[in-house]
């Protein structure tokens, strides 16, 4: 029996995405707090909270790209076709965050509301659009003869455009309890004030997701509600109601980690859900992993490269949080 080398790029692609998500979805939440808090120094302590890391955790981004391309060349084809109008989107909105960070805290007092605003403009962007390539992804593409035929804009679709805003409010709940973890005095006090409702607009948001999609999608109706597939699946949505229950509990005694690593267990658990409904199709709603898969020849290939890289980029990852670890303030800065 031969090593699936299939398999093993979906789970380093989904691992890819995965980290992505957690590590850059913080730091995009702080610019979507950011209009919420009105001081110039607590602003700058948001801000210094990931300055140091910020551009790393894009690593991933780039990444789950490359591998995509490398490993799955249908799936990069087709879903590049399908979705360049918001990934467009949310590259602006990136590069518009990324020289905010740069200039912000080199402008003279009378220009930094300028880049406050790009700062604010491009987390918001860059997180509504990959929202909305979520859920253009979770409705799926119309491919025929491995050649996408779809339009420009059918990406653009209420469903898409609400997991933008669901997004939204995701990223802002992680933001929010890594400042809480991060910070002190007023500034955390805020956050935690702020983290109990946004965790009932994330439970909200995601209870709708949760419906509308088994409901647009018969299919991943029948992954879900079939037996014995309820069974297995069932303890999914049970553990984010105990996650989040545990979660305002943590907000409610003012603890100081356990919020955000509560918000990131409730992120992968609706991760877990999103690939319970679509496995083993990386081209909704029909054309699975092996479909697309490009030569195991080129597949063995780039994996050395990747099992070579992947642990590096681990290393310096952890290595960085661990040096920039501790609270932030705002006369001191780490400590």
């Amino acid at each position: 029996m031969g090593i699936d080398l299939s398999l093993i790029w979906a789970v380093i692609i989904a691992f890819g995405v995965m980290m992505y998500v957690v590590m850059d979805g913080f730091d995009l939440g702080i610019g979507i707090l950011f209009p919420f808090v009105k001081s110039e120094g607590e602003r700058d302590v948001m801000m210094n909270t990931v300055a140091p890391v910020w551009d790393g955790n894009e690593t991933w981004l780039v990444l789950g790209g490359a591998a995509l391309f490398g490993a799955f060349p249908l799936a990069y084809a087709v879903v590049l076709s399908a979705l360049y109008l918001p990934l467009i989107f949310m590259l602006l909105g990136l590069i518009f965050r990324g020289v905010a960070f740069e200039f912000r805290f080199k402008a003279k007092a009378a220009k930094r509301h300028i880049w406050d605003k790009a700062f604010i403009g491009g987390s918001l962007t860059a997180t509504f659009f990959q929202g909305v390539a979520l859920g253009a992804y979770i409705d799926g593409f119309e491919v025929v003869d491995r050649v996408y035929v779809g339009g420009s804009l059918d990406w653009f679709t209420p469903f898409s455009l609400f997991c933008g805003l669901a997004l939204i409010a995701a990223y802002a709940l992680l933001g929010c309890t890594w400042l809480i973890m991060k910070t002190e005095g007023r500034l955390q006090q805020q956050m935690h004030d702020m983290a109990r409702p946004l965790v009932f607009v994330l439970l909200g948001v995601t209870g709708i997701v949760s419906l509308w999609t088994p409901l647009a999608h018969a299919e991943i109706a029948e992954r879900w509600f079939s037996l014995p597939n309820i069974f297995w699946f069932m303890p999914v949505p049970l553990l984010v109601l105990l996650c989040t229950w545990a979660l305002l509990k943590a907000v409610a005694r003012n603890a100081n980690y356990m919020p955000f690593l509560l918000t990131l267990t409730l992120i992968f658990l609706g991760y877990s859900g999103l690939g319970i409904s679509l496995w083993p199709n990386i081209i909704p709603p029909s054309i699975s992993i092996w479909d697309a898969a490009a030569p195991p020849q080129s597949q063995g290939f780039i994996l050395v490269g990747a099992l070579f890289i992947i642990p590096f980029i681990l290393m310096y990852t952890a290595w960085s949080y661990y040096v920039f670890r501790g609270k932030v303030t705002e006369q001191d800065g780490y400590h």
